[in-house]
């Protein structure tokens, strides 16, 4: 390794920041008020809260489970992530009642992991590989340096550090160590969280231990006497072969992009010029070849994981909500890295098409699995085993396995730190919006007022207000997605403005008051996928900015698939007013077969110019699908 290279740019923290209003002040607030109580109201429910007093007997309800832990611990981080941005004295003394059940619940020597203490406490660390231990751990991290630092509170952490010390003790390549890894990674990226709030080298260490140790021989993830579970391929698991070796994205896709962000995490931290090729050799695995149109990643639901190239069903498509969030911690970290419009493009499409639609509108139900067509008599019970329905046409308050609907909520409430970065000398825009945010730079601080209906709007206006005049670079996203888009200073429009990296370059003396106007064209436009995409052949999907669009039968009428797209007519964006606070839609024409052709019949000759009917079309933002009772939904339709 070489010696360590500080990242390009570094997010201010979430409580210089603050949504003005608008499209993303309304998704945090529904956050705040809806999402983290209801999904505090569902672990109670399901007896997950409880299960932390290690009080439960057989034949008591709710039996603790090996994941449960990372549920609850997610929502603390959530929670915690919403109380640095808005103080509540109610939610705060919730977080740290449950903060407490943990200290209380932990071994003299530092274990905390509520099913083992409960259940088998004899067979901790016996089953790295199938039962989840460190990867509850790595949550527990997460969400202790997320209260430490919206609050201050060590209620969490210093029983997390004393955990990690003994993670530390008993893991590694010294003599008596243990020799293992987690097969669900989660604890490489959470151990370096600790390490940035406390700079203790030994939680680096213990960080970078687990990323180089996978894939290793002998292999850190040897087989299991008396598991539950037969072993998947080391493929699977992201243990095939040694984190600098790793050229594709496979295996189960959370697990991959958590390991991705940590390997990304040690590179930043280290220099290591050979981990972040290898960063850069998975992402464009998944980002040219496996990710949806909508950023979700996992095409199959047979273990949750990625397939093979351009394998990208639509009705049958997994894309993990908890897999999106996963590719955006890795597209962040990248970005962080190495400030490339293509990072944040990816982070965006991810957060405001899959991620957000994994939530409901009203934000009390979620989605596990992300199709991208749906016709709802599939899931019928006459269709479906019991207990068997992995993709349930309508949002649910949760499931057994339950840990999308507490990762949306961590990711929501710390939705700032996606938005900006800055460096020594240089202020990021990676997303739009109405946002405030304040930055220290070499040559003084400055805040930036930025003013946008973004996503629904591409005019951006920003405003630059420096404690004292000083020079630096401001450096505005330009979308891969923007084929035009113009900017003016003080009202000036630059004829020949600088773009590195896929940022427009603004270097001047600012003064307070300075105004910076970003124009993005939001045509809405057909998009067409490789043509190796086999599912997608002949059918296009409707863009307009990064939001991606879907039809539903209740504009539509059923049968969607029997839809033709004329591209010959002009595809036109209104904004409805009527639609979830207002949306803008996408109309055009388009034309259907006439049913009174078949007769009822189920078959019939083909006619060789095809006899259809000119229709009207409307297309949605996809992430507000499903919002209106079930019914057809497709994002890839016919093309005339």
């Amino acid at each position: 390794m070489s010696s360590k290279a500080a990242s390009a740019s570094h997010p201010s923290p979430l409580k210089k920041f603050s949504f003005a209003g608008g499209f993303w002040k309304r998704a945090e607030d529904v956050n705040r008020t809806e999402t983290i109580p209801a999904v505090l109201d569902f672990w109670k429910e399901t007896g997950r809260i409880e299960a932390i007093k290690l009080a439960w007997k057989p034949g008591m309800p709710n039996r603790p489970h090996i994941f449960w832990d990372s549920d609850v611990v997610k929502w603390i981080e959530g929670a915690a992530y919403s109380l640095g941005r808005t103080p509540d004295k109610k939610l705060e003394a919730e977080v740290e009642s449950i903060c407490k059940l943990y200290a209380e619940s932990q071994s003299p020597d530092g274990y905390i992991n509520s099913y083992y203490n409960t259940i088998e406490p004899e067979k901790r660390f016996t089953n790295l590989r199938d039962n989840h231990e460190l990867y509850c751990a790595g949550h527990l991290f997460e969400a202790a340096a997320a209260l430490y630092e919206a609050t201050g509170s060590r209620t969490l952490l210093d029983p997390a550090l004393k955990f990690a010390a003994l993670l530390s003790k008993t893991f590694g390549r010294k003599p008596g160590q243990r020799h293992g890894c987690c097969g669900h990674e989660e604890i490489e990226l959470a151990t370096v969280k600790l390490y940035r709030i406390t700079g203790e080298k030994w939680l680096l260490d213990l960080a970078a231990y687990f990323v180089d140790e996978r894939g290793r021989e002998p292999n850190c993830l040897e087989a299991v006497e008396g598991s539950h579970t037969k072993a998947w391929p080391l493929a699977y698991y992201q243990a095939d072969k040694p984190a600098r070796e790793q050229s594709e994205a496979n295996g189960h896709a959370v697990r991959a992009c958590y390991f991705y962000a940590g390997m990304a995490d040690i590179a930043a931290e280290t220099g290591d010029k050979e981990l972040l090729e290898a960063c850069k050799r998975v992402w464009d695995s998944i980002v040219l070849r496996r990710m949806y149109i909508t950023g979700g990643i996992g095409s199959t639901s047979h273990g949750e994981a990625f397939t093979f190239d351009y394998d990208l069903p639509n009705e049958d498509a997994y894309a993990e909500t908890c897999a999106s969030i996963a590719l955006m911690l890795f597209a962040q970290r990248m970005l962080l890295i190495s400030p490339e419009s293509k990072y944040a493009d990816v982070m965006e499409r991810a957060l405001l098409n899959t991620v957000m639609a994994g939530v409901s509108f009203d934000g009390r139900a979620f989605f596990y699995a992300n199709h991208l067509a749906n016709k709802p008599e599939r899931y019928s019970n006459i269709n479906v085993l019991p207990g068997r329905n992995p993709f349930p046409p309508e949002r649910l308050k949760g499931f057994g396995c339950s840990c999308c609907p507490p990762n949306v909520a961590r990711l929501f409430a710390s939705l700032g730190l996606y938005f900006q970065s800055a460096s020594g000398s240089a202020v990021y825009s990676h997303i739009y919006g109405d946002w405030d945010c304040e930055f220290a730079l070499v040559g003084g601080s400055v805040s930036l007022s930025q003013r946008s209906a973004y996503p629904y709007d591409g005019h951006v206006a920003t405003v630059v207000k420096p404690a004292k005049p000083f020079s630096f670079d401001l450096m505005l996203r330009v979308p891969g997605w923007a084929s035009k888009w113009s900017v003016k200073l003080n009202g000036r429009r630059l004829a020949k403005p600088e773009t590195v990296n896929g940022y427009l370059k603004i270097s001047r003396l600012w003064k307070a008051g300075d105004k910076v106007e970003l124009d993005l064209d939001m045509q809405p436009v057909a998009v067409e996928g490789h043509p190796s995409v086999r599912f997608n052949t002949g059918r296009v999907a409707i863009m307009r900015g990064p939001l991606v669009f879907c039809i539903e039968e209740g504009d539509n009428g059923k049968d969607l698939n029997d839809i033709r797209i004329d591209l010959s007519k002009p595809l036109k964006a209104r904004f409805d007013k009527a639609l979830f606070d207002g949306v803008p839609v996408v109309e055009g024409s388009a034309f259907r077969s006439k049913p009174e052709d078949w007769n009822k019949a189920l078959y019939k000759a083909a006619d060789a110019k095809p006899k259809l009917k000119r229709v009207k079309f409307k297309a949605i933002p996809y992430n507000r699908w499903a919002n209106r009772g079930a019914g057809e939904m497709q994002i890839w339709t016919l093309r005339a």
